[in-house]
């Protein structure tokens, strides 16, 4: 069986007989009566040797499982886990939008600034232009 956690606002409240569970955030949310569900939330309880029967028999006549886990301090206490839905009575508020772009901006990022325009380099006299005009050695121009 899976593990399902019940809807609360508080850890002690989560142990209580009527309160709801889910086992997702989805189911969770559907089942939360328009209440938001804000986290998935552990807190860890001390009861008292007294009440920790109590408390324990509660937790099993809760319709969520494996909520609770039991843990012992340093003096030997019991200290509970309990891993609840955390509900809040605020909504959620919702992201803002983002704006459309008025138009293409491309040329923008890619070009801050103008090209420079500066002299041309000269041409270095034993390059040979492989792709211009040129004669051959007979005087033709080859084309």
């Amino acid at each position: 069986m899976s593990h399902s956690y019940p809807l609360a606002a508080t850890a002690l409240e989560a142990l209580s007989a009527d309160a709801k569970a889910a086992r997702t955030r989805y189911e969770a949310e559907a089942a939360s009566g328009g209440l938001v569900v804000s986290s998935l939330e552990t807190e860890w309880l001390t009861p008292s040797a007294d009440d920790l029967a109590s408390v324990l028999e509660q937790a099993a006549q809760s319709p969520a499982h494996g909520f609770v886990q039991n843990y012992e301090d340093a003096a030997g206490n019991t200290v509970l886990a309990v891993t609840y839905w955390k509900l809040a009575k605020t909504k959620a508020k919702k992201p803002k939008p983002v704006p459309k772009p008025d138009g293409d901006h491309t040329d923008d990022l890619y070009f801050k600034r103008a090209p420079k325009k500066g002299k041309a380099k000269a041409v270095d006299p034993n390059q040979l232009d492989m792709f211009g005009a040129h004669e051959t050695e007979d005087g033709d121009s080859g084309e």
